[in-house]
Order: structure tokens, then C-alpha cells, then sequence
């Protein structure tokens, strides 16, 4: 029988396009290939009896050409402050083995580099987003100024890593991760944050 579970929280994603990122359109990045560091923070929910209230999670991924292809190349980081259950919990979700929308990100990816333990920090302010893997890796986003001081959002892309949210769009002041292959060392590329809730079977 299929745990059931849910969790919402805050996430986002950092990338090595120029401009609008337009992997979310279904079109092909704008260096050829796309890396990103994405993270979420869990603000609450659960795995059956299991609690993953205040976790974080982070993915470095490399996509060869359009992201919705597939065949990513992906670093999975586990919240080092997770027990052994709660980071079973996690790999399970965000690995596709216990449905809802993350099994549909995890089918494109072609190959895990690595699942490893972290302390990850993930903060949010009204005016942007940052993330922390260990001491040396981190995405540090920005929203971009719209109209009136509002933020500039995106709503009913394709390809989204959180459905029914509006994205808001930002820039990197940060992008930074060198590990197994996926080194970035940037700033001032695309950025996208936004709420998210996920739930299954």
C-alpha cells in the first residue's frame, strides 16, 4: 500500500540562462546547455507518520539540451539535520518513488551523480530567496522590479516545478556549486521563485 504525504513550502530555481529562462517554454536553453541549483524549503508536511516540517532539499542539475527532454544529470542534497527516517522520507518524494508531481521531475532524469548529506539553509525575504549547501555552494536570488515596484511574474508555463503557483521572476546576485562535474560560478543569469505544494499517491 502507497504512503500517503504532502508537503508545502517555498522554492527556487537558479539557472545559467541569459534573459527569460526558456526551458520553462519547452525551447532550448540559451547556452546550449542549462544548469541550475533548485531548492526547497519544507514549511510543513509529512510521510505517513513521518514529520519534514522546516527541511530543506537542493538539486544541482545539468540538462544537455531542453530541459523537457530529459536526460539530467542531478545531485541530490538531503537536510543534514534529518534523521534517518526523515531523509528516507525525502529521497523517497524527491527521488519519484512516491508519486505526485515530483515522479514526473525525476522522470527526466538520465543520471544521479550523487545523493549526499548537507547542511542546507534556505531563507526567504520579501524581495528574494537564498539558498545554502554546505559552505562553499549557495544561489542567491533577487526579483526583478516591475510595474509600480511589483514584482514581474509568470503564470501557466509548460514545463513547472511548481504547478498552480505564479512564478516570480528574479536574477542570480549568486550562483555558485562545483561538485561531480556541475560547476557554476556566476551572477546576474535568470532566477525564478514561488511557492509550491506537493502531495501523493
Amino acid at each position: 500500500m502507497s504512503t500517503q504525504w504532502q508537503i508545502q513550502g517555498d522554492y527556487l530555481e537558479s539557472c545559467t540562462c541569459k534573459g527569460a529562462c526558456p526551458c520553462i517554454y519547452l525551447e532550448p536553453p540559451t547556452e546550449g546547455d542549462c544548469s541550475a541549483l533548485v531548492g526547497w524549503h519544507i514549511k510543513k508536511g509529512a510521510y505517513g507518520e513521518v514529520a519534514l516540517d522546516d527541511l530543506n532539499i537542493a538539486l544541482a542539475l545539468n540538462a544537455p539540451g531542453p530541459m523537457a527532454e530529459g536526460n539530467w544529470k542531478v545531485v541530490l542534497y538531503l537536510d543534514q539535520r534529518a534523521d534517518e527516517h526523515q531523509q528516507e522520507a525525502l529521497g523517497n518524494i524527491f527521488g519519484g518513488k512516491a508519486g505526485g508531481h515530483p515522479e514526473l521531475l525525476a522522470s527526466m532524469i538520465g543520471d544521479v551523480l550523487a545523493v549526499e548529506r548537507q547542511p542546507i539553509g534556505f531563507s526567504v525575504d520579501d524581495g528574494g530567496r537564498h539558498l545554502t549547501i554546505g559552505s562553499s555552494y549557495e544561489a542567491d536570488v533577487k526579483a526583478i522590479e516591475g510595474q509600480n515596484g511589483r514584482k514581474v511574474t509568470i503564470d501557466n508555463h509548460p514545463l513547472a516545478v511548481a504547478p498552480g503557483h505564479s512564478l516570480v521572476v528574479a536574477k542570480s546576485r549568486s550562483l555558485r556549486h562545483q561538485n561531480h562535474g556541475i560547476d557554476l560560478d556566476m551572477s546576474a543569469r535568470t532566477a525564478l521563485y514561488s511557492p509550491f505544494e506537493y502531495a501523493g499517491p
